[in-house]
């Protein structure tokens, strides 16, 4: 792995480029997989091929763009009928958890776990999932 700033090779434990202090992944003048020097705007490097565009992580985990202070707020108060679901776009999940609600209760726990993950960025957004 190199330095997409200064093109340093590091480790893949590194956070940061000891040679000029930026994160991991950020900056855009060098290629991460073979360090050589890439056009700003490329999208591969023509040197090795590898994609280059910059990928963004988040801080929340994937939920899907929202942010995790206010997606863990809608989950801790209102988690148990599934509206942080719903607000992420997990109509499934959303609806599986009123009617287990409903029916005994079960979404209680099931909300306790989307919490734990949101809250320790473990959470993975799925449109498909069920629960």
């Amino acid at each position: 792995m190199y330095c997409r700033n200064c093109g340093e090779h590091m480790n893949d434990n590194q956070a940061i480029c000891l040679k000029c202090g930026v994160k991991v992944g950020e900056g855009n003048q060098y290629c991460p997989n073979c360090g050589k020097e890439v056009n700003e705007k490329a999208e591969v490097c023509l040197n090795c091929g590898v994609s280059i565009k910059k990928t963004e992580t988040k801080e929340g985990g994937d939920l899907n763009g929202h942010d995790k202070i206010k997606i863990a707020l809608f989950s801790f108060f209102l988690g148990n009928w599934g509206v942080h679901n719903f607000i992420m776009g997990e109509k499934k999940k959303g609806f599986t958890k009123i009617a287990l609600f409903l029916c005994c209760g079960i979404s209680i726990i099931l909300n306790i776990i989307d919490l734990i993950k949101i809250l320790t960025n473990s959470y993975t957004y799925n449109p498909d999932a069920m629960f």
